[in-house]
């Protein structure tokens, strides 16, 4: 009887074994979260010397995890820098190269940005053949429904959010979209893009900007609920918060938490985007609410047990925005770094990154590496199996698993972007060149800087090195693809011409 109580024991026990290895094996991959700002700055963390704005969660996060100090956005604006981390391209092979604006504001009118084409290649759809469930939470800005830029049809499983960037502007809209269905959110129709009279202008006139249903609290709210639904299984979660672009709007009692901290003067509307009596404290309201959304998914990943098998990356899509209401002088949003949103000097590009993983990452950390958005997909792809081919960048794990010679070193970093006269960056090591006004002056000099000696590009070193100037050159006629929307075309002048003469 024991000698088979004994076997029975010792059987048991196997089985025990096997089906936790066999579970650990199936959970080998580890689920990953991809947190994406909006138009927040180098600077407006405490981790990167935020002074005024309280963001304790993501500053606990770099504590726990590796913050890099010369990481890039892949534009200096929304959609393409969407595309580009999406798709592993970079500004001269992307598809989306600019915010290029279909239909309008109102609901009637809602029409997205130029859709991604059919067919791309996403880190959603790569990771998707690798056996994981991908989730969409935020806002979009590729396509909407109707188009081949639905997210359902770029590789994720499920999605909710604004699909188009003009909606967004609105953090009290009437409705978000989940898997290509409206759904109506309890707020009234908000023009946000109104003012009021300062003579006149009442509390209540204020009031009017705010409704019940704070739509970057229905991401997070439909986020933990993807995360509950998959935590069997390894997962991807792309989470881009719209904040904090414009306009100022945030809840009552994260605004509270600023009033009576910064001497302020009512906006009234008159630049664009919601009016508010409390630009300073709106603002800083609403990055501390980003940070707060944070907390409660990295407290969300603890609780399910899932802490040591997921790693959570954090960024921003671009630099801090330039436009009303906003302050970014008050806040030195960009750490004192030249330019912003809309330019491809530093403050326009130059963005936090964190990344942490329990255990695998070393916490507390810092690197230099010169990085992009578009090293994403390949870091991922290394991650997650083999590399995948056909994409720009590198792969950042070597240095996020403390691997550093093993890191592939870069040539060089792209740069161009359409919009705001057109514009041209190349990075080569220390050396930044720029190239503005190419519209206009196509054959305009070139600006050349040492960012290790001179982050905020005050000494334009061009001339002195005209042999850096050429490779620079060499480089932006490689990179650069004639692009499929002729208004994105100013690198290569010949193509315009042509079309102009038809």
């Amino acid at each position: 009887m024991r000698k088979h109580l004994l076997q029975f024991i010792i059987v048991s026990l196997s089985l025990v074994l096997f089906l936790s290895s066999t579970a650990q094996t199936k959970q080998a991959k580890p689920n990953i979260i991809y947190i994406y700002a909006d138009d927040l700055g180098y600077g407006e963390l405490g981790s990167y010397g935020q002074k005024k704005i309280s963001t304790p969660h993501l500053d606990q996060m770099a504590k726990e995890g590796m913050r890099f100090t010369q990481h890039y956005s892949s534009a200096p604006v929304c959609a393409p820098s969407r595309c580009m981390l999406m798709t592993g391209k970079n500004p001269g092979h992307a598809y989306i190269r600019g915010n290029y604006e279909l239909g309008g504001f109102a609901d009637n009118e809602e029409g997205g940005q130029m859709p991604m084409q059919e067919g791309a290649y996403t880190v959603a759809a790569m990771l998707k053949e690798r056996g994981y469930r991908t989730a969409f939470v935020g806002k979009w800005g590729m396509g909407v429904t109707g188009t081949s830029g639905s997210p359902l049809k770029q590789g994720f499983d499920y999605y909710y959010g604004y699909l188009d960037q003009k909606q967004a502007h609105n953090y009290y809209p009437t409705h978000l979209w989940e898997n290509d269905k409206w759904d109506s959110l309890n707020n009234p129709v908000i023009n946000v893009h109104s003012s009021i009279d300062p003579k006149t202008a009442t509390d209540a006139d204020f009031e009017k900007y705010r409704g019940k249903d704070y739509a970057p609290a229905k991401m997070t709210e439909k986020a933990l609920a993807f995360i509950d639904k998959n935590k069997a299984h390894p997962f991807f979660l792309y989470l881009p918060y719209t904040i904090p672009h414009l306009s100022l709007q945030a809840p009552e009692e994260y605004v509270k938490k600023y009033i009576g901290q910064f001497q302020e003067q009512p906006y009234y509307g008159d630049k664009g985007y919601a009016p508010n009596k409390y630009p300073l404290s709106t603002y800083a309201a609403m990055i501390t609410f980003l940070d707060d959304q944070v907390g409660i998914i990295l407290e969300k990943i603890k609780k399910l047990g899932l802490d040591d098998n997921t790693i959570i990356m954090f960024s921003s899509d671009n630099g801090a925005t330039f436009s009303a209401g906003v302050d970014v002088k008050f806040f030195n949003s960009v750490s004192g770094l030249r330019g912003l949103k809309m330019d491809l000097y530093e403050g326009g590009i130059k963005v936090p990154f964190i990344a942490r993983w329990p255990g695998k990452i070393k916490a507390n950390t810092s690197s230099n590496l010169l990085s992009v958005q578009y090293d994403i997909m390949p870091t991922l792809a290394e991650l997650t199996g083999k590399p995948v081919k056909n994409i720009d960048g590198v792969s950042l794990l070597p240095t996020l698993l403390d691997k550093p010679t093993t890191q592939t070193a870069r040539e060089f970093m792209y740069f161009e972007y359409p919009e705001n006269g057109g514009q041209i960056a190349v990075r080569i090591g220390k050396w930044k060149g720029v190239k503005v006004n190419v519209l206009k002056n196509p054959q305009g000099n070139w600006e050349l800087f040492d960012i290790e000696m001179d982050p905020l590009e005050k000494n334009n070193m061009a001339a002195a090195n005209l042999n850096i100037i050429e490779k620079m050159k060499e480089i932006a006629t490689s990179q650069h693809q004639h692009p499929q929307v002729l208004d994105w075309e100013f690198v290569d002048p010949k193509i315009k011409k042509a079309a102009n003469l038809k």
